[in-house]
């Protein structure tokens, strides 16, 4: 008897122990779940709501970011305002000279968000997540605006000898074989005529050297028969209108070079030395072009080689040149051209940043109530 109490007892401690190890792990894995999900809605809070400010990540890049008086301005921190006061969070700027630092700090993970003049580029979506665009823009040239003058022999004679003054010359030498063929048709049989011989050759040879003779006014003998005189008077009419045509279309080409230095669009880049700055999309699409680039770090001082002469164009983000032209430019350098190489300017983020979508539906909002329309006309529109 007393051994069966002792195996019940025994079974009922084991099972006992049992529930209690059982209840025990039950335990432990509600506690983790329960932990999970605390995480989660903590996070998902505080992406809404931060506790501590987001640093934003920024650069000197008028008119999008301006430095006056200590102050921040712009239209990009202008936006960044309104969209940090729609999301009802604080954020604290961090400069970066370049570009490429401002994506640095970025993917370093030392700022939360980049706001700029940072175009949408495939190689950039690569390591980085972006808003919906927030401004267009694209590619555009900046020339001098002042004569450059013509520096040496070789200047002239590329002006000279360019193209479009090489086609009106070999328009003229083919005009110049009708006057000389029907000189030479009424004069070659005509006795003591300009045409020494009946043959074609070297008679044409000479009827031809006649009439560039009277092209250029210095013709020295006239035709003996009455419709050879008839065709000298209408030619020499002619001379003088291919002459002042002539004489307008070089004066035409020696301003246009003094002025723009012959380029007039992305096609006429290459052989001439191109300022930008250093890791923008612009010095990536002018190497794709094989042109010969000189890179700065800032917009300043590839104007400045400009203006110095040490370049032959800028070529930069459309409204950045804009700017400057009208601004600091104005009198000095111009824009010339369409804008070629369309693309989007955006805001940057961490790849699966929690800011992104709360971000993007600020920006959506100003957009929707005017604020957005009110800031471009602010920095943009002509006055």
């Amino acid at each position: 008897m007393f051994s069966l109490n002792l195996i019940v007892r025994k079974c009922a401690n084991n099972n006992s122990n049992q529930s209690k190890k059982s209840f025990t792990r039950d335990s432990s894995r509600w506690l983790r779940v329960t932990f999970l999900v605390l995480t989660l809605m903590v996070d998902s809070v505080s992406a809404q709501n931060p506790t501590k400010p987001l640093h934003v990540a920024t650069g000197l890049a008028t008119p999008f970011v301006i430095e006056e008086n200590g102050q921040m301005t712009g239209f990009s921190i202008d936006l960044w305002r309104s969209i940090s006061k729609e999301m009802n969070v604080k954020s604290e700027l961090l400069m970066n000279p370049t570009t490429q630092d401002l994506l640095s700090s970025i993917k370093s993970g030392k700022a939360d968000v980049g706001i700029g003049n940072i175009s949408i580029t495939a190689e950039r979506d690569k390591d980085f997540d972006f808003s919906q665009p927030m401004f267009e823009s694209g590619l555009q040239i900046l020339v001098r605006s002042q004569p450059r003058g013509i520096k040496s022999v070789f200047d002239l004679l590329a002006v000279i000898f360019s193209p479009a003054l090489m086609q009106l010359i070999g328009v003229i030498l083919v005009i110049i074989l009708v006057p000389a063929h029907l000189v030479w048709f009424f004069e070659r049989r005509r006795s003591g005529g300009i045409i020494p011989t009946p043959s074609y050759f070297p008679g044409i040879f000479k009827a031809y050297w006649w009439a560039a003779e009277t092209l250029a006014t210095q013709a020295d003998e006239m035709p003996r028969s009455v419709a050879g005189r008839i065709i000298a008077v209408v030619w020499m009419f002619a001379a003088v209108v291919f002459v002042a045509y002539f004489t307008a279309t070089v004066t035409t080409s020696l301003t246009v070079e003094q002025l723009q230095g012959n380029i007039k669009g992305p096609n006429d880049l290459v052989g001439k030395r191109v300022a930008t700055v250093r890791s923008s999309t612009s010095a990536n699409y002018l190497h794709q072009q094989n042109v010969e680039v000189v890179e700065f770090n800032k917009l300043a001082q590839a104007s400045e080689s400009l203006l110095q002469g040490q370049a032959d164009a800028v070529v930069f983000d459309a409204p950045v040149l804009l700017y400057y032209a009208s601004h600091e430019g104005k009198g000095k350098v111009k824009v010339i051209g369409a804008i070629f190489r369309k693309e989007n300017y955006g805001i940057v983020f961490p790849t699966n940043s929690p800011y992104r979508k709360p971000v993007n539906k600020a920006l959506l909002t100003i957009q929707e109530n005017n604020t957005y329309q009110q800031l471009y006309e602010k920095w943009f529109s002509s006055k």
